[in-house]
């Protein structure tokens, strides 16, 4: 499975049951995705603990009036099918209400970002 998937699904399943934190396997791409998480305040705060192949990403979940901050997500482009949008056709989600991940020449960032910089690139997924 896609580990990006499986990260926000892992995210997902421990706010259904109103769990405080959730520790993934690290990788760099899983932190800079937590940490767009972070800046858009969906989660509450992302840390690297461990050291070597037991590094792990523990994420401290963020409600707002115990509902989650994160209703659902749909990843866009799969290890199988990569989706690329340039500068000129990238759209926002949910009327503006969700964000969608970009993987550009210049790192992650959101759509918004991207467009400001003009700058396309591959769909990672949308969160809302």
């Amino acid at each position: 499975m896609d580990p990006i998937a499986q990260m926000l699904n892992e995210i997902k399943n421990a706010q259904a049951v109103s769990k405080e934190t959730v520790s993934v396997p690290f990788s760099n791409f899983k932190y800079e995705v937590a940490q767009i998480l972070e800046k858009n305040h969906l989660i509450e705060k992302t840390e690297k603990k461990g050291r070597g192949v037991k590094r792990t990403l523990e994420i401290t979940l963020k409600y707002e009036e115990k509902e989650p901050a994160i209703i659902g997500f749909k990843k866009v482009s799969r290890p199988g099918q990569r989706i690329f949008q340039p500068a000129k056709k990238i759209k926002s989600t949910r009327k503006g209400r969700g964000i969608v991940m970009i993987s550009t020449s210049r790192g992650l960032m959101t759509a918004l970002e991207a467009k400001r910089q003009s700058l396309g690139g591959e769909v990672i997924c949308e969160i809302w």
